[in-house]
């Protein structure tokens, strides 16, 4: 971490040369806040978001730095908030007046007015958010850290600058951003402040359910995802945010047989694949591929525990917990619909008796989604027996290599009829008809069922066998 002799460098971005000159023209006392400062001090890189804070009015700041930059770019004013933004250099800057907060019970935004950077810093969720330094030409790189902000990052500590019990309550998002800054930064919430989630969980109600998703989100695309839902579901904020998902939790056990925890099972599964892949809705589909085993799970005395159609009733979960999140109901649930679906699919594969048929049909219904659906697969293999670890990756490089020898040979993928449904009408001189439908869908089976090859002669030679069948004429 720099020492104090840096501190100047953390403002080397050319855009701080003309906050200051404004700061100054302007007689305002003026800073770099928050997440900008932390990742400085984390050596994090340059960040692409800067937060500025003046003692006095953001937006005629704003408008000023505007003023003195040579291509004089937009100034966005949002009055109602108080701040303003413009981008330059490659970066957004944010500007916002020094102001002291207070909240109601009912809701999240608070009651705003004039403050002192004192009462700025108060206002922030953790202390190390509340580092500011200043940019005025004569203290130009000057650390204020009231809250020991600097140390709690040396420490990897999350911590509010004031009372947590009263920082979560007037603001519940700042649960799922302590939660989620863990995951990401590797940092352990203070026990005081993890106490006072747990406290106000109930709190989470009263935020909007885009923002939670929000940070739902970034905790996804973590490099270990496990850490945020491990710490929802210890806070008791899982229940109620992702319920599907708290309830895989626990093991039975009947008769001497029990099966293995699906939550802790699911949660291995999203560190495996967060190891291949950034794609957010791949990391969704791992969360969400077995939320239905909790209301599929039966005891036969026979076998003992099963989720039959665990897979189906998991990929109808999935459009609700979409709809009630209010997440897109789009291509991309549509996407971690068909992977929760078909989550089981290449495992049957692997064994030495399936038939090319079986390969055809995974790479049908798969289509260009057959990449993703192996590496979910390949990340649910959580076995911690090393015998049984290198058989299933074996197994599933016996899949790929079928898939690969399949496709080259019979082109399943991004699957066409070879014969159109206007030569079967020209064939056999008829209007739209479910004739058409059945000779199609025939030609199609034909093909994966390996009866005849993806090619035009024989599609069109089983195209007139099938017509003749359904009594259909030519006019040969």
């Amino acid at each position: 971490m720099p020492e104090a002799k840096n501190y100047k460098e953390a403002l080397s971005h050319k855009i701080f040369e003309y906050i200051s000159k404004a700061a100054d023209n302007l007689q305002i006392e003026t800073y770099a806040i928050g997440g900008f400062v932390r990742d400085f001090f984390l050596q994090r890189g340059t960040a692409k978001d800067i937060d500025i804070v003046a003692v006095g009015s953001g937006i005629e700041l704003a408008k000023e730095v505007s003023r003195l930059l040579p291509h004089q770019p937009k100034v966005q004013v949002f009055k109602t908030y108080g701040t303003a933004m413009l981008r330059a250099f490659d970066a957004e800057i944010e500007f916002v007046g020094a102001r002291k907060e207070s909240y109601s019970e009912e809701s999240r935004n608070p009651n705003v007015e004039r403050g002192t950077l004192k009462d700025d810093q108060n206002r922030r969720d953790f202390t190390i958010n509340a580092l500011a330094l200043q940019l005025n030409k004569n203290n130009f790189g000057k650390l204020l850290d009231p809250f020991n902000g600097l140390e709690d990052l040396k420490q990897q500590i999350i911590k509010t600058p004031l009372d947590p019990d009263i920082t979560y309550s007037d603001d519940p998002l700042r649960m799922m951003r302590a939660i989620r800054f863990a995951t990401q930064l590797g940092f352990k919430i203070e026990n005081e402040s993890l106490a006072a989630i747990t406290k106000n969980h109930k709190r989470i109600k009263i935020i909007s359910r885009e923002r939670i998703v929000e940070e739902i989100h970034k905790i996804l695309l973590a490099e270990k995802p496990s850490i945020g839902f491990g710490l929802l579901r210890k806070t008791k904020l899982l229940p109620l945010i992702l319920p599907e998902l708290s309830d895989l939790q626990g093991i039975d056990e009947k008769e001497g047989q029990r099966h293995k925890d699906n939550f802790w099972h699911t949660l291995e599964v999203v560190d495996n694949i967060s190891e291949n892949t950034d794609d957010l809705w791949l990391r969704w589909a791992a969360l969400l591929h077995d939320i239905g085993k909790a209301p599929t799970k039966k005891f036969d005395k026979k076998i003992g525990w099963t989720f039959h159609t665990h897979e189906f009733v998991g990929a109808k979960m999935v459009f609700n917990l979409f709809k009630r999140l209010k997440m897109p109901l789009n291509e991309k649930m549509k996407f971690v619909q068909k992977m929760v679906f078909m989550s089981s699919r290449p495992i049957v594969i692997a064994e030495d008796h399936v038939t090319d048929s079986a390969v055809r049909r995974l790479i049908f219904d798969a289509g260009d989604y057959i990449e993703d659906l192996m590496t979910l697969c390949e990340a649910d293999i959580t076995t911690k027996n090393p015998k049984r670890y290198k058989k299933y990756h074996n197994n599933f490089k016996i899949v790929r290599q079928k898939l690969k020898e399949v496709e080259e040979r019979d082109h399943i993928r991004n699957f066409q009829p070879p014969v159109s449904g206007e030569e079967i009408m020209e064939t056999f001189n008829i209007k739209p008809s479910k004739e058409i439908g059945i000779i199609k869908n025939a030609i199609k089976e034909a093909i994966l069922e390996g009866e005849i090859p993806n090619e035009y002669q024989a599609a069109q030679q089983f195209m007139l066998k099938k017509g003749k069948q359904l009594g259909l004429k030519t006019d040969n």
